[in-house]
C-alpha cells in the first residue's frame, strides 16, 4: 500500500484543500496509511514472477512539485489566480494514484512530498534533507530550471531523476541519472521525416518544407532535414518561407508531402487554408498531404480542411477516451476526488503507475529492467533507451491522423 498523506477533499470542489491538509515542508511528510479504493486497470503486460522484491521492506519516492503555496490565500485568490495552482495538484493526484495502484501488487510506498516553489534557492534548501538523499527514484522538479539545478546533487548521490514534463532535450542537463517521459522536438522531426520516407516513392514525391526560419521553427524543421540528407538522400526536399512561394513553384502530378514547421496560429491557419484550396481546386486539384508541428494537438484549426488534407502529426501523448480502460479511469478519479482528470491527472498516473509497477517487479535493481519494460498507458506510452551522457529517454512516440473529423493514432 502507499504512504502519503492522508488527505480528503470537500464536495465544493476546492481541490486546494487537498494540499493544504498536506504536510509538505522543507522536509519529508509524516506518512499515514491510505487505504486504497477500487484501484485502477490499465493495459500493461502483468509481471511474472516478482523478482528482487525481498530487497525492498518499503520504496521512497520523493516528489518535487512547485504547488507555490506560499502564494496561496484563499480568501483573495482570483480564478486566473486559481488556474496557476491547478497543473501542479492534478499532477500530483495522478501521481499518487498511479503508486497507490502499483502499491497492490505487493509493496509499499512512501511518497515524500515537497513544495519546490519552481525557485532553485527553495529547491537547494530541500537538498539538504537526508530524506530526499535516501530515496529510491526522484520525481521532478517539472521544469528545465530546476532539473539543471538537480545535476549535480543527481550525480553526487547517484540518484535516477524523472523529468516528468519538459520537453526539453536531454542533453541540455548532461545528467547521466535524468530519465525524461516527453520527447524533444528532434524526435518529432526524425518521426515525421521517417514515415514520410516509409510511405512516399521518390520517383513521383517531393517533400516541402515550410519554414519561416524562425528560430522555433527551425528547430522542428533541421532534424528533418538532416534526417533526409543522412539516411534518405534520394528525396526530392524543398524549402520555402510560405504556402504563397511554394504555390509558384508546383509541379502537376507530383505527389507533395508539405510539413509546415510552425506552430504560430496566425500563420498556420491562413497557410493550411491556402493548401486545402490548392488541393480542392475543380479538376486541376494538386496532390497534397499535410504534416504539422506537435503542438498543433494544443491548438484549434479547421477540422475539416486538415481532414481533407490527411494532416498528420506527432505526439508524445493520446488519451482515447472511447477505451474501456481509459472510461474506468475517469470514473474512479472522479468519485476519488470529485473533479474531471486533466492531462497532467493522467500523465501523473502513467509515471506513478510505470515506476511503481517497475520497483514491484526488480526491487531495488529496477533501473536494470527500464530498457527492457515497455508500457502502454492511459495517456503516454513508454519505451526507454540509454544514453551514458544524458540518461535514459523515451523513444515511444505516436503519430495521429485526422480521421472522422477526430484524431486518431496510425503508429
Amino acid at each position: 500500500m502507499t504512504l502519503a498523506q492522508n488527505h480528503r477533499l470537500q464536495l465544493n470542489g476546492n481541490k486546494f484543500l487537498i494540499i493544504l491538509c498536506c504536510i509538505i515542508t522543507l522536509g519529508a511528510c509524516s506518512p499515514k496509511v491510505v487505504q486504497k479504493k477500487e484501484p485502477v486497470t490499465v493495459p500493461v503486460v502483468k509481471p511474472e514472477k516478482t523478482v528482487g522484491l525481498n530487497n525492498f521492506t518499503q520504496a521512497e519516492v520523493s516528489i518535487l512539485v512547485p504547488f507555490k503555496l506560499n502564494e496561496f490565500n484563499p480568501n483573495t485568490v482570483t480564478k486566473k489566480q486559481f488556474e496557476k495552482f491547478e497543473m501542479p495538484i492534478d499532477f500530483y493526484q495522478g501521481l499518487t494514484y498511479g503508486f497507490d495502484s502499483a502499491a497492490n501488487s505487493g509493496l509499499n510506498f512512501k511518497l515524500n512530498v515537497f513544495d519546490t516553489r519552481d525557485n532553485n534557492a527553495r529547491l537547494g534548501s530541500l537538498l539538504q534533507d537526508n530524506t530526499i538523499k535516501q530515496s529510491n527514484l526522484i520525481i521532478g522538479p517539472v521544469f528545465p530550471d530546476g532539473l539543471k539545478y538537480m545535476t549535480n546533487f543527481s550525480i553526487a548521490n547517484d540518484l535516477p531523476v524523472v523529468s516528468p514534463l519538459a520537453a526539453s532535450k536531454p542533453s541540455e542537463f548532461n545528467n547521466p541519472n535524468l530519465i525524461s517521459i516527453v520527447n524533444d522536438i528532434d524526435q518529432h522531426g526524425i518521426k515525421i521525416a521517417e514515415y514520410i520516407a516509409k510511405h512516399y516513392n521518390t520517383a513521383n514525391s517531393i517533400v516541402v518544407l515550410i519554414n519561416t526560419q524562425k528560430t522555433l521553427d527551425k528547430q522542428f524543421a533541421d532534424p528533418i532535414k538532416e534526417t533526409f540528407k543522412k539516411h534518405y538522400p534520394n528525396f526530392l526536399v524543398q524549402e520555402y518561407t510560405s504556402v504563397n512561394i511554394f504555390e509558384t513553384k508546383m509541379i502537376k502530378d507530383k505527389k507533395y508531402a508539405v510539413i509546415i514547421c510552425s506552430q504560430d496560429v496566425p500563420f498556420v491557419t491562413p497557410s493550411i487554408a491556402k493548401l486545402y484550396k490548392l488541393k480542392t481546386l475543380p479538376n486541376t486539384g494538386y496532390q497534397i498531404n499535410l504534416f504539422g508541428h506537435p503542438n498543433w494537438i494544443k491548438q484549434n484549426y479547421s477540422t475539416e480542411q486538415l481532414q481533407s488534407l490527411n494532416a498528420i502529426i506527432s505526439s508524445s501523448y493520446f488519451v482515447d477516451y472511447k477505451s474501456t480502460e481509459v472510461v474506468n479511469f475517469v470514473k474512479r478519479y472522479r468519485a476519488k476526488y470529485q473533479v474531471e482528470p486533466t492531462e497532467y491527472a493522467f500523465k501523473g498516473f502513467d509515471i506513478g503507475f510505470y515506476f511503481g509497477k517497475l520497483m514491484v517487479k526488480h526491487g531495488r535493481n529496477y533501473l536494470d529492467f527500464i530498457r527492457k519494460e515497455k508500457y502502454k498507458g492511459l495517456h503516454n506510452d513508454f519505451e526507454f533507451d540509454f544514453d551514458p551522457l544524458y540518461g535514459y529517454y523515451n523513444k515511444s512516440l505516436m503519430l495521429l491522423q485526422y480521421r472522422n473529423l477526430m484524431l486518431n493514432v496510425i503508429d
